[in-house]
């Protein structure tokens, strides 16, 4: 089966959306938001995420402990967990719905203005949840750059660095908001090739077959004055 251009980069919106989404999901519960390196005891390292805290033993155990209480932890973390869990809810919801737009779904098949409507509704959704994983990666990094070159902290006390988790958090939102502005680009493409198909049917010209078709031209094949004898 051919596919519209419009359809391939709805189709390519969606695998990247998608992608994002499932690598916003993990940056939320993997302990890999920050890494600190003792420089006093090498053979541990210390690993923070939005839920817990784990230490990794020189030999390859883990041992984690979560978060007493919500109310007790700092701000970013806070505000990080509320926006990651929108962020994951509201990417699931986008790709049902950009979803059900797509051409070769034959749910509302008839009804072009309607998937079209869900096409835009699912693109916009998900940039606003690639935003929504970029501010509370961006916020996290930004504090942790503050405390890193903290001057008031002694040279001796460790610091905490950027672990893996805030590079992928980049790397989702990155996905998720170009996902949805192809989603978005993808309506406008089959607008422009909605308009364009009765200009093109306008232009073709029409081919009489048939007797109809012999007849006009044994009319138009003999002269005016055919009749004359001379």
């Amino acid at each position: 089966m051919a596919w519209s251009c419009n359809t391939k980069v709805h189709l390519g919106g969606i695998f990247l959306s998608f992608f994002g989404w499932v690598s916003s999901c993990v940056v939320t519960f993997v302990p890999l938001w920050k890494n600190l390196n003792l420089d006093l005891n090498e053979m541990e390292i210390w690993t923070m995420g939005l839920w817990q805290v784990c230490v990794m033993q020189e030999e390859g155990t883990m041992e984690c402990k979560s978060y007493e209480s919500f109310l007790a932890l700092p701000l970013d973390l806070r505000v990080s967990r509320i926006l990651m869990f929108l962020s994951n809810g509201s990417g699931l919801l986008g790709f049902l719905i950009s979803s059900c737009g797509l051409d070769c779904c034959k749910a509302w098949e008839e009804k072009t203005a309607l998937k079209k409507q869900l096409t835009l509704c699912g693109g916009v959704i998900f940039g606003i949840s690639g935003i929504m994983t970029l501010i509370p990666v961006s916020w996290l990094a930004y504090n942790t750059v503050n405390e890193f070159w903290d001057e008031t902290v002694p040279e001796i006390v460790p610091r905490w660095e950027f672990g893996e988790a805030m590079f992928l958090g980049w790397f989702a939102g990155f996905f998720l908001v170009v996902g949805g502005l192809l989603i978005i680009c993808s309506t406008c493409l089959k607008g422009t090739e909605m308009t364009t198909m009765p200009l093109a049917a306008c232009r073709e010209p029409t081919q009489v077959q048939g007797p109809l078709a012999m007849r006009h031209w044994s009319q138009h094949s003999h002269p005016k004055n055919a009749d004359l004898v001379i």
